[in-house]
């Protein structure tokens, strides 16, 4: 995941009321506590966002992710003012969006911000290049300028040797990916995607989420990304919001959404969710545990205690051999006294921050791991039979959340 500083969008208890008089008794009712359908079959009028509170980081990918009449595309739409709000403030950058109009909305549009919508909307009378550069157009940047940094935007997204086809030539994928290089090609601080990749098949989709994964960890930009897609939202996000019936239901890290969901209707969406894909080794290591190899053999297996084994370091701390409970008692009874001699190196590795389908094979020896940083570092254990139980943890409380909903 990555690192982010400091908040770059807040929205604060925004309220959007679509109808007629959205500043009249349907706000009123839906700043009570009112429900979206109730709220709708008492004026007629229907709730899109209530009180809606998020932030994003700078350099974060926030996810917002519910079903049709969630609220979700409406709240991205409030960030460039695509929408009105009825009630509370959007700030961007410290600027307060709602209040700008006319070309001082428009600037901040094209400086701060590209979008990528879910339908392509390429031009189809002009070529790939000219398609990349038709903000940096608008923008009256010189035309050899501007295919200069169409041309690198197009490069990020693999296309740069498609420049000058028309779009009828490409693929539905690779249209979206010159959706994706005209969004980057004015280098906004901000990219809002809104269901970018859902009209793609899920192959192709799965590629377009990758290469912008890959995009994102070399620019590190601001995305406000909108799906319908759990697996999609876990996939990409470093963050994602749950929404429902245009009120936020819950935010958190994919693991966390994953492992402590806040409502039956969250627990609902994460049932079928593979865990292990989520779910990522720092959950449930434990602390460093480390034996001296001058240490006696009786010591060593003394000071493990409850601990299923614990690592020799060397100079650097990194480890060099295990010693599990049975290896100790087995050498011991062998008549051996120096912990050396009881220590295996086939031992496992694996990092912090791997996912538990990424370490499972080498989990399914049953042996402790030795958890590394980048350096080869000893950092934790993983215990395999812990890994095990977290995994159970999360079906039985997604059980209990179901045995909830509908009793």
């Amino acid at each position: 995941m990555a690192e982010h500083g400091d908040e770059i969008i807040r929205l604060e208890n925004v309220f959007k009321i679509f109808g007629p008089q959205p500043r009249g008794r349907a706000l009123t009712l839906a700043k009570s506590g009112m429900k979206k359908n109730d709220v709708q079959a008492a004026t007629d009028h229907v709730v899109g966002m209530s009180d809606v509170t998020f932030s994003v980081n700078r350099g974060e990918t926030f996810v917002i992710m519910g079903l049709s009449g969630s609220g979700k595309s409406t709240a991205i739409r409030t960030v460039n003012k695509l929408h009105d709000i009825t009630d509370g403030h959007v700030f961007v950058d410290g600027v307060d969006v709602q209040a700008l109009n006319g070309p001082s909305l428009q600037q901040f549009r094209r400086e701060k911000m590209g979008m990528v919508f879910q339908h392509f909307a390429l031009f189809p009378h002009r070529s790939v290049i000219d398609n990349t550069g038709y903000g940096l157009k608008v923008q009256k940047v010189e035309k050899a300028e501007r295919d200069k940094a169409s041309l690198e935007a197009l490069k990020l997204v693999g296309l740069e040797s498609f420049a000058h086809n028309s779009p009828r030539e490409l693929s539905g994928g690779m249209q979206q990916r010159v959706g994706l290089a005209r969004a980057l090609a004015a280098d906004p601080d901000i990219l809002l995607m809104d269901e970018a990749f859902s009209a793609l098949d899920p192959l192709i989709r799965r590629q377009m989420q990758d290469e912008m994964m890959a995009i994102q960890e070399q620019l590190k930009k601001t995305i406000l990304f909108i799906t319908h897609d759990l697996n999609e939202a876990l996939r990409i996000g470093d963050r994602v919001c749950i929404m429902k019936d245009g009120a936020v239901v819950q935010i958190g890290t994919p693991e966390e959404i994953l492992t402590q969901p806040a409502t039956g209707y969250v627990a609902e969406f994460v049932q079928d969710v593979d865990q292990g894909r989520v779910i990522d080794v720092q959950t449930i290591m434990s602390g460093a545990t480390t034996v001296s190899s001058s240490a006696t053999l009786s010591d060593a297996i003394t000071s493990l205690g409850d601990a299923s084994g614990a690592f020799a370091v060397d100079d650097d701390g990194r480890p060099t051999g295990l010693l599990t409970v049975e290896d100790g008692i087995r050498a011991a009874q062998m008549g051996t006294t120096e912990v050396g001699s009881a220590l295996r190196i086939d031992f496992e590795t694996c990092a912090p921050t791997q996912t538990f389908n990424e370490v499972y094979a080498s989990a399914g020896r049953g042996l402790p791991m030795a958890v590394v940083d980048e350096s080869g570092r000893l950092v934790g254990v993983l215990n395999p039979r812990e890994m095990m139980e977290e995994m159970g943890r999360v079906e039985q409380l997604i059980d209990g959340f179901e045995r909830e909903v509908f009793m």
